[in-house]
Order: C-alpha cells, then sequence, then structure tokens
C-alpha cells in the first residue's frame, strides 16, 4: 500500500509504550502528530523538544502526539525499553506524550516504507478525519499543524505541492539506493538501467541526472556519451535557471573527482563558461544567493587563467558572505571554504575577520581545509 495525502492512517502496531496509555487506531475527531525517532539520531532531539511544546500550545484544540521508536538497535524488546527510557530521562526529561516501542519492524514498514519516507526524524500528521495530512520533516509542523488543526491545509496547494515533491524525492532515493548498490559492485550495466530508469520516471531529478552523467564519464569512461549527457545538462540548467542547478553543475564540472582523469579541458571550459557568464548575468538576486554563485563561479575563471577575476569573485562572496542570515557555525564553515580557496588561489596567507588561511599544496581549485582564528599576536 502506497501512503500518501489523503491516504487513511494505519493501525499503531507498537509492543509497549512510555509515558501514556496504548493506541492502537488514530481516533476521529482528534489531530496526531506521529514522530518517527531513534536514540541513535542525533538530530532527533530537539525536534522532540519542540513536540512537548506543541503539545502543549495544541492540546485543547485536540492535538495528540505519539513518539514511534520503531528503528532501535538492540538484542531484545525490553534492552530496547531500557535504553530508550533511559535516553528519553537523559534528552527529553519533560516528556507530555506517549511514545511507542516498535521492535516487529511493522510501525516502519505500514508508515515509513510506504510512504517512500526513510530518514529521521520523520513526522506523520493525521487530521480529524484520520486520514494523513501530511509527511514530512518536524521543523514544518510549526506551519503545517495550525492549517491542519484549523481544517485548511488538507485542501491547500501547498499541501499538494508538498506532497508531490515528497514523494518525488523518496522514489529518487530508491533509485540512488539501487545506483549506489550496483556502483559498488561495478555492476556499470545494472546502475545505467536504475539510473535510465528513474530519468524516465522521473526527469526533474537533478541528483539522478547528475549520477547519470558521473557514472558514463567517471565509471564507465564512455567519455562520448557522457560528455553529451553533460553538455544537455548544462542546457537545462540555464533554461531553468534554477539555483540548485547551476551551482550542482559547476561543482559538478569544477570538483576534484575530474581533476584525474581524461576530461578535455577544453570542453570543460566552454561549459563552464556557458554557465558563469548566465549566473554573472542574472539581476535582482538576495545576497546570500549572490554569495553562493561567486563561490561556485570562481573555480572557473581560475582554471581558464583569469586568476585576478577568481579571487575578485571571493572576495565579494566573503562580503557578502558576513550578511547572510543563516546559524553561526553554517556561516563559519562557508566563510572557511572560501577564505582557503582564496589562500589557494592567491598563494599567500590571507585573512578576514578574525579569520585567516594559509594556502595549501595540491589542493585542486581550493579544497576546504580548515581556516583558523587570527593569532592575536
Amino acid at each position: 500500500m502506497n501512503l500518501s495525502m489523503e491516504s487513511q492512517a494505519p493501525a499503531i502496531q507498537a509492543q509497549n509504550w512510555i509515558g501514556g496509555e496504548p493506541l492502537a487506531n488514530c481516533q476521529p475527531g482528534k489531530v496526531y502528530v506521529l514522530e518517527f525517532f531513534s536514540t541513535t539520531c542525533g538530530f532527533c532531539v530537539g525536534p522532540m523538544l519542540n513536540l512537548i511544546q506543541l503539545q502543549e500550545k495544541y492540546r485543547d484544540r485536540g492535538l495528540e502526539v505519539v513518539g514511534v521508536a520503531a528503528e532501535e538497535r538492540a538484542a531484545t524488546a525490553d534492552e530496547a525499553q531500557a535504553n530508550l527510557e533511559a535516553w528519553l530521562t537523559e534528552k527529553v526529561p519533560r516528556l507530555n506524550f506517549r511514545v511507542g516501542i516498535d521492535c516487529t519492524g511493522e510501525m516502519k514498514k505500514l508508515w515509513k516504507e510506504a510512504s517512500f519516507s526513510f530518514g529521521l526524524p520523520c513526522s506523520f500528521v493525521v487530521d480529524r478525519d484520520s486520514r494523513i495530512a501530511f509527511i514530512g520533516h518536524p521543523t514544518e509542523l510549526d506551519d503545517v499543524l495550525p492549517k491542519v488543526l484549523d481544517g485548511s491545509w488538507r485542501s491547500s496547494d501547498q499541501a499538494k505541492a508538498a506532497d508531490r515533491k515528497r514523494i518525488a524525492k523518496g522514489r529518487e532515493d530508491v533509485f540512488l539506493s539501487k545506483i549506489s548498490a550496483a556502483v559498488k559492485l561495478k555492476d556499470w550495466k545494472t546502475a545505467l538501467s536504475a539510473i535510465e530508469e528513474g530519468i524516465a520516471l522521473l526527469p526533474d531529478s537533478l541528483q539522478l541526472r547528475m549520477a547519470h552523467a558521473h557514472l558514463l564519464l567517471l565509471k564507465m569512461r564512455d567519455m562520448q556519451t557522457g560528455l553529451a549527457v553533460l553538455r544537455q545538462l548544462v542546457r537545462d540548467a540555464i533554461d531553468r535557471n534554477a539555483e540548485d542547478w547551476l551551482l550542482g553543475l559547476l561543482s559538478q564540472l569544477f570538483g576534484p573527482k575530474y581533476d584525474d582523469m581524461d576530461f578535455p579541458s577544453v570542453e570543460r571550459l566552454a561549459m563552464g563558461k556557458e554557465l558563469s557568464e548566465h549566473i554573472l548575468a542574472l539581476t535582482g538576486l538576495k545576497d546570500e544567493v549572490k554569495a553562493s554563485y561567486y563561490r561556485a563561479v570562481a573555480p572557473y575563471y581560475y582554471e581558464s587563467g583569469n586568476k585576478a577575476r577568481a579571487e575578485e569573485l571571493l572576495e565579494l562572496a566573503l562580503k557578502l558572505g558576513d550578511g547572510v542570515p543563516v546559524p553561526d557555525n553554517i556561516k563559519q564553515l562557508w566563510l572557511n571554504d572560501v577564505l582557503q580557496t582564496l589562500a589557494n588561489y592567491k598563494g599567500e596567507k590571507v585573512s578576514h575577520g578574525a579569520l585567516w588561511a594559509a594556502p595549501k599544496e595540491n589542493v585542486p581549485n581550493g579544497a576546504t581545509p580548515k581556516a583558523e582564528k587570527k593569532n592575536p599576536a
């Protein structure tokens, strides 16, 4: 059974429960959030803490949060429960919703696998009609949940678009998993067949399209076919004018993976020129987008011999990067990357604010060893 928005909610087949009475099915008239998590998932603690707040905030409107531990790694059910209880006590001490433990795999099969949901954490929202209203990451619940509670979500264009995108991503993951397994076995024929089947079903999948070129060029060494596929991908990226496609193609062209193979430099530079000139002609972009584009375009200019232009673009990216509204730890990593690349291009130590980086030898196109704090002395 495929599970998607509008589907009837499956049964809740947990064997043991913590913090509440057993629940076998979602009851009509209530809204449920089923949160799949694991004690081994480092990204699950924050969403669990947020669910405590959501349960408190919307309890009077009929919300019931249910935690589902369906992917525990333990030899027995008793051991799984002991591990889970200890984890909840330490990580989620003010738990105000019930948590079910399933050691049989049925919950994972009925809910996650049926909906092409493979990662953790993963949230399912069931509306008052006991139908699936949302499947996705818990970071989206703050926006989605109020709309489910007032009955406006499931019929909205936003909900339908989100579900289409989720299903496409799930199907993409299935094909990528098949491709990865075949590549590990060096079974190029099977990998190519899976890619071609995936692209026929999901023609808008950038990951599958890039995997196609990667397989042909790097694994099968079919230069003629691979270059034709890559050229078409570049043209499609420009026609779409989508940020992820443009950045992805520049990364594929000028990343280090092509440096040790017989990739014709004239072809790489011609495609890089086409992409770079298109990007730099774009107007009306936000600073964070411009910063990402400048960083991505710089390797083309460096490799084409215009070292001054490459350095100029990286310096512009650094200036814009300071004001990008992202968490400091993410910003720091990105600035480190840009600064290290600039040092490699210049061949000398460079600094930006409290950061400095020295050039690294034999690093293609400015890889990303960690930049260091300035020495106050």
